[in-house]
């Protein structure tokens, strides 16, 4: 959470008071809702969890009705929640303050720049840098959105708490208003009944452009600019931060993403950007009332102001606010264009015209002396046109290699190439696909031979990005992924995908074809698979067309699932490495697209510190990364929230780029060399147990709420690719959500401490050298301190009980194998770190999991009671749905669970 990122924050007592006042309210609210006697024993399991005193909380959970569970897992998932809202307030007001005090804090823009200002290239670093968070539709986020906009009106309330302690507002009001919104949250379903559509998903993550992502992007591209300018850098059209987005375009898995979501995902970007450009031409309208027989005008706002359809009298010496109506005019009949295809005119033929307009009254205000107009909104209007365009976020397409092979290989029998494509060698495939896109101009598709409904949703698809694109512009759709990447031919294969639709040429590639290496061995090869693919004419001409940059996504889950957290940790900062080299023999810039989840098993974990521990040098100047599920709503769910977050992001970026921590190359060498052999033997432990021990796969379906998980209605896309009967097919969102829920967390730390035992056993000095590694390089700090966190937030005696559930006895033997493990990597971990205990460096995160734990461990118990009655038919399939709200409880507790 983004929170422990503020150490030197001393407001803890604030904390302590809001949460009191929150949780007395609920109670309140709980003892009027609830009948007396179940209300009783909601305050006796509260006590009992805070007093550790498990074995009688389970007595007495054992004991509750169907019904009375139903009341207390919704009262102890509401807690949690009620905790989140006020150490996001309270990260709030610490980040204004400190702004405006002028005090420093980690990732504060200001310092970050001063440390770029003293070089000679300054300007271009802060010119061409660009940071993209990239939303994707992976939501472990399960509350409604009924819920998510109750949060945020408690929030915006307890925002006003301190003018409340300065008699600046009633007392008695502000908590009557507290009460009414907890009142509504106990009585509203938490859980969605259905399944959300891909429609439901680009709508909910608008709300967050529409609350937060607007104006904090806008805001931070003015702060960067005028940060630049005092240390006099004069800076042309920088982008710090533009956005990203995969819902609507990415396929991969999920069959209900058409040709149709891509559109509509498209369309409502555009609609929401220029509702956005439309709110603030009103209002930048009402107030621009400069009046000719005062001031001077520009020619040229004089002939837009002739060209406005406002005719009041009252308007005939107003020329700003009739070119402004004339704006808004025309922006509409664009907005009617783009998005309903109505051809009014006048409008703008792309988003360069509607700047252009704004500029050139920009300029007769700055040339009439009347510069103080152009600060506020008319700002804030200019720096959203640069961010956003007409198309709010560039969406990514993503669809999974076998589909794009099998679309091809159809293609190619039809048109009577190759009869069967797929049984072709590497080299075979490769000749044939480089052959048709130099030297056939044929559109393979344009044979009236039946195709099948596959390859029409691809070609559809494909179509679609290409009526968009001409369209909306270039930048709604920059970059196509491609899944499981594993050789040269699933890149062309794409290229000849792009062909049928006119988007890739001999010359050009509109689309970027961006691999996705995943798996460990994907990883391993993908330095090979680069090599040869930038090594083709073709390929060179069509990176020279997109200056110069050729992205290559990383995935994290897939690697972690596959290989463990410290194999997929080091393989994946391995092939930076490689690909980087890789880049500078061929004279590109290779940029990464890092596929980050929430939780660490996914390669989440504080954002500043994952940036800052990236290979020297893989940076070049742009950076995407994905910000998924329930992380959004806690990074981005408030403007101040957001600002702070996205201001993180560009810090970090920055300071990745200009500071080696490490010098001595030797010493690198060293420490990579240390890494390869503790690797190796962590990524034998985890396979050993997760797919080649007999009892592990019944032990996980045992003893983990998987199959509750999956049937959550949490997003569009199934829980697992074909049907959840293995590890390797299920989806890592719900693999890493399950280990969350049952308190193992084991994705994040399986494997660590054997591995590092093992190395520290080899010789004397080998403890010392890895707690020198962890003072002294970051990425291997980072990594450690991920597992210190993730330890932290385990709870063993929790597990055990899941445990319990297992029936058959060497099933359940699987347990005893993991927590040794696990208390070997805590006492390991401890070692290197040289603390006592864990979240020793994390005080705030330590302070705020200490009155959070206690409530929603209550949920744990609760929830394997729950799974228990259910597997015994004890449950109803109206109930079944309880054990959906421990499940949202627990993550919301946990924060980064998805």
């Amino acid at each position: 959470m983004s929170i422990q990122k503020l150490e030197n924050y001393n407001n803890k007592d604030a904390i302590q008071e809001e949460v009191r006042i929150l949780t007395d309210t609920l109670e309140d609210v709980a003892r009027q809702l609830i009948p007396g006697e179940t209300f009783d024993k909601i305050l006796a399991l509260a006590d009992l969890s805070i007093e550790d005193n498990y074995h009688e909380l389970l007595t007495i959970i054992a004991t509750l009705t169907n019904d009375e569970l139903a009341v207390i897992s919704r009262y102890f998932a509401v807690l949690p929640l009620l905790i989140n809202i006020s150490e996001d307030v309270d990260l709030a007001y610490e980040i204004n303050y400190k702004n405006n005090a002028g005090e420093d804090y980690l990732g504060k823009l200001s310092s970050t720049i001063d440390l770029v200002a003293s070089r000679e290239d300054a300007a271009e670093i802060l010119e061409h840098l660009n940071v993209v968070p990239v939303l994707t539709a992976h939501p472990t986020q399960v509350q409604r959105q009924s819920m998510l906009e109750l949060t945020h009106k408690i929030h915006n309330l307890l925002r006003r708490y301190r003018d409340v302690k300065l008699g600046l507002m009633n007392r008695d009001k502000w908590l009557d208003e507290l009460r009414c919104y907890i009142e509504i949250i106990m009585q509203t379903e938490m859980i969605r009944e259905r399944k959300l559509k891909v429609s439901n998903e680009i709508s909910n993550v608008m709300n967050y452009y529409e609350s937060s992502f607007i104006k904090a992007v806008t805001k931070l591209q003015s702060e960067y600019k005028r940060l630049a300018s005092e240390r006099g850098i004069d800076l042309q059209h920088p982008l710090p931060i533009t956005m990203g987005m995969w819902i609507g375009g990415d396929r991969d898995g999920n069959p209900f993403v058409t040709a149709d979501t891509l559109k509509l995902s498209a369309f409502t970007q555009a609609e929401v950007i220029m509702n956005y450009y439309d709110e603030k031409l009103d209002s930048l309208y009402r107030t621009f009332s400069l009046s000719t027989a005062i001031v001077d005008v520009s020619s040229e706002v004089l002939v837009l102001a002739d060209l406005s359809e406002d005719s009041s009298v009252y308007r005939e010496h107003e020329p700003y606010r009739r070119a402004f109506h004339f704006i808004r005019m025309k922006l509409e009949n664009t907005k009617q264009y783009l998005i309903e295809d109505k051809k009014l005119e006048p409008r703008y033929a792309n988003v360069k015209e509607f700047q252009s307009d704004l500029l050139a009254i920009k300029s007769s205000l700055e040339e009439n002396k009347s510069t103080a107009l152009i600060k506020g909104e008319f700002t804030e209007l200019l720096e959203a046109i640069e961010a956003f365009g007409f198309y709010l976020a560039s969406i990514d397409m993503r669809q999974d290699s076998s589909i794009h092979e099998a679309s091809v290989a159809e293609l190619l029998a039809t048109a009577q190439v190759v009869e069967d494509y797929s049984k072709l060698s590497e080299e075979a495939k490769c000749y044939v696909l480089l052959k048709q896109l130099q030297e056939d101009p044929r559109i393979l598709s344009a044979t009236h031979a039946p195709k099948s409904e596959q390859l029409q949703k691809e070609l559809a698809i494909f179509q679609a990005a290409r009526e968009l694109k001409d369209k909306l512009g270039e930048e709604v759709i920059k970059q196509h992924i491609i899944s499981h990447s594993e050789s040269v031919s699933d890149l062309l294969e794409l290229a000849v995908l792009l062909k049928e639709v006119g988007l890739v040429d001999t010359e050009t590639a509109r689309v970027q074809i961006v691999p996705l290496f995943e798996t460990i061995e994907d990883l391993d090869n993908a330095s090979d698979i680069m090599r040869r693919y930038l090594n083709l004419d073709l390929t060179k001409k069509w990176i020279a067309g997109n200056r110069n940059y050729q992205e290559i996504m990383l995935g994290y889950s897939d690697s972690n699932k596959d290989g463990g957290y410290l194999s997929s940790g080091w393989t994946l900062y391995k092939a930076q490495n490689e690909l980087t080299k890789i880049g500078e023999e061929f004279g590109i810039k290779i940029t990464f697209f890092h596929g980050r989840g929430g939780t660490v098993g996914r390669g989440g974990g504080p954002s500043y510190d994952a940036i800052t521990s990236q290979p020297f040098g893989s940076i070049k100047d742009r950076i995407r990364l994905t910000e998924q599920g329930e992380v959004i709503g806690n990074k981005y769910g408030n403007v101040d929230a957001a600002y702070y977050n996205l201001e993180m992001l560009v810090s970090a970026t920055l300071d990745r780029m200009v500071t080696q921590m490490i010098t001595d190359p030797e010493e690198i060498i060293n420490y990579r060399a240390t890494m390869d052999d503790i690797v190796s033997h962590s990524y034998d432990i985890y396979r050993d147990l997760v797919f080649k021990h007999p009892h592990f796969y019944d032990y996980f379906f045992a003893a983990s709420p998987i199959r509750e998980v999956s049937s959550l209605n949490i997003g569009s896309r199934p829980a697992a690719r074909k049907t959840i009967t293995e590890i390797s097919g299920l989806r890592a969102i719900p693999w890493v959500f399950s280990w969350s829920q049952n308190r193992i967390m084991l994705p994040g730390w399986y494997g660590v401490g054997s591995s590092f035992k093992g190395f520290i056993d080899q010789a004397p000095e080998n403890l010392e050298k890895l707690q020198t590694m962890y003072e002294n390089w970051p990425f291997f700090r980072s990594l450690l301190s991920n597992v210190d966190m993730v330890l932290s937030k385990s709870n063993m005696n929790i597990a055990f009980e899941y445990a319990k559930m297992v029936e058959d006895d060497d099933v359940r033997d699987v347990f005893n194998i993991i927590l040794d493990e696990w208390q070997l990597t805590k006492n390991i971990i401890l070692q290197i770190e040289n603390q006592t205990e864990l979240l020793a460096e994390l005080p705030s995160l330590k302070a705020s999991l200490h009155y959070r734990l206690p409530y929603f461990n209550v949920l744990n118990y609760i929830q394997i009671e729950l799974i228990n009655r259910l597997r015994k038919g004890e449950l109803s399939a109206d109930q079944e749905n309880l054990i959906h709200i421990t499940i949202n409880g627990i993550a919301t507790g946990l924060r980064n669970s998805g």
